[in-house]
């Protein structure tokens, strides 16, 4: 085992290619329809007429590993963060998709022939939940967050793409955490509670000693499986108490005038959420059956990162939670936005993914409205490393699919 491997980190990051000598780099500056600044970086190469968009509603994409090997290929690449990039304590998706519609409207504006989403991880649903807001008609969109905030989707630019590339994307944030989160946390005050019933790494549950595959009984998944529902539930209600509070004291204040009701609902009550990383296909290898090494996203040894600092949802305010990390409120949901996607799709499934599982893929593509889409398989884990040591990364036998799926349509 290498000292790469032996890391809490391991796989996270996959080094890209170089980037064709010809290619042009340019850093651009949005405004975003409710008036927020954001920025993206639009890379070009000579005869390029097609661009493929690359967001994520948390992450940098800037240096994403796709992006060389899109360029080598012939087409110009744009990468874009949303407002709350590698800072999601306040990422509300649906000013993440006022966030896209900038960046797709500058595109157009670049007189581009044909844009293409490209959504890896999180980004996917991200642009499933733009495509399906950007079909409909303005007064049938979104005007309202989770948390009850008003949005403006009817007022924004929201071109429709031309077509729409997945790679590894798991079903939702929210989605994604009610699988991860760890339901035996007993009080939310204390990062170390634990219900004995319910700790997925306690030996007698089922739990083996690392890198062994652990063996948890179905009476178990289930009931953890229930449990991990009850505790987004709770949590939920928890973020509409203190939405709330803070809408209570806006409306004091507005009769009132009083300071300290104004700075009662400035207040961010920011919620903290302890253990989210806890699935427990990451330690039984038998759940869910693919290639996947041993371990989280995180890392080799989910028994100590679910522990740790790094994880999904773990600082976050109530709107940001009802509206991101909720499996039960969030609208940012892969399987109910996709049956409104009808432009051409390609969905790229990674046969070592620890994010988006076979029946995952499945249910996702079957979910897609597009009467043009293609299923392909390619070895790898979930952010595009090789499936194994001295094997090919999935980053590059994935761009070899997509570059070659858009030529045939995009030549």
């Amino acid at each position: 085992m290498t000292v790469q491997t032996q890391r809490l980190g391991a796989g996270r990051y996959i080094d890209a290619a170089r980037a064709p000598d010809v290619s042009v780099t340019s850093v651009h500056e949005l405004t975003t329809a409710d008036g927020a600044k954001i920025s993206g970086v639009l890379r070009v190469v000579p005869g390029a007429r097609t661009v493929v968009a690359l967001m994520h509603p948390r992450q940098d994409l800037a240096h994403h590993v796709l992006v060389p090997e899109l360029l080598a290929r012939g087409f110009a690449v744009w990468t874009q963060g949303t407002r709350s990039v590698n800072n999601d304590i306040s990422l509300v998706h649906e000013q993440a998709l006022l966030d896209a519609a900038a960046g797709q409207v500058f595109l157009r504006e670049r007189g581009f022939e044909h844009v293409v989403t490209l959504g890896h991880s999180g980004g996917g649903t991200l642009f499933a939940f733009y495509h399906q807001q950007a079909g409909l008609p303005a007064g049938e969109r979104l005007t309202r967050t989770p948390a009850g905030r008003p949005i403006d989707l009817a007022g924004a630019q929201m071109p429709l793409p031309d077509a729409a590339v997945f790679m590894a994307p798991h079903p939702g944030q929210g989605a994604l955490l009610q699988r991860l989160i760890d339901p035996s946390v007993v009080d939310e005050a204390d990062p170390l509670s634990v219900d004995p019933r319910l700790n997925p790494f306690d030996p007698a549950n089922g739990f083996a000693e690392p890198p062994h595959s652990s063996s948890y009984s179905p009476e178990f998944i289930t009931r953890y499986r229930a449990a991990q529902r009850e505790r987004i539930a709770r949590i939920d209600a928890l973020a509409r108490r203190r939405v709330d509070e803070a809408a209570d004291a806006r409306r004091r204040y507005k009769s009132t005038s009083d300071p300290a009701d104004h700075r009662a609902a400035l207040a961010p009550r920011v919620l903290t959420v302890y253990r989210t990383d806890a699935d427990l296909r990451f330690t039984d290898l038998s759940l869910s059956p693919n290639e996947r090494p041993y371990g989280s996203l995180f890392g080799r040894r989910p028994d100590l990162t679910n522990y740790g600092l790094v994880g999904f949802g773990r600082f976050v305010t109530p709107d940001a939670w009802l509206s991101t990390w909720s499996g039960l409120s969030s609208n940012a949901d892969f399987l109910r936005c996709a049956p409104a996607l009808t432009a051409p799709s390609l969905f790229v499934e990674l046969t070592g993914d620890q994010a988006c599982f076979p029946e995952d893929a499945t249910s996702m593509v079957d979910a897609l409205g597009s009467a043009d889409k293609t299923h392909v398989l390619v070895a790898g884990t979930h952010f595009g490393g090789p499936i194994r040591d001295g094997a090919p990364t999935g980053a590059s036998l994935a761009a070899a699919d997509i570059g070659t799926w858009l030529a045939t349509r995009f030549a």
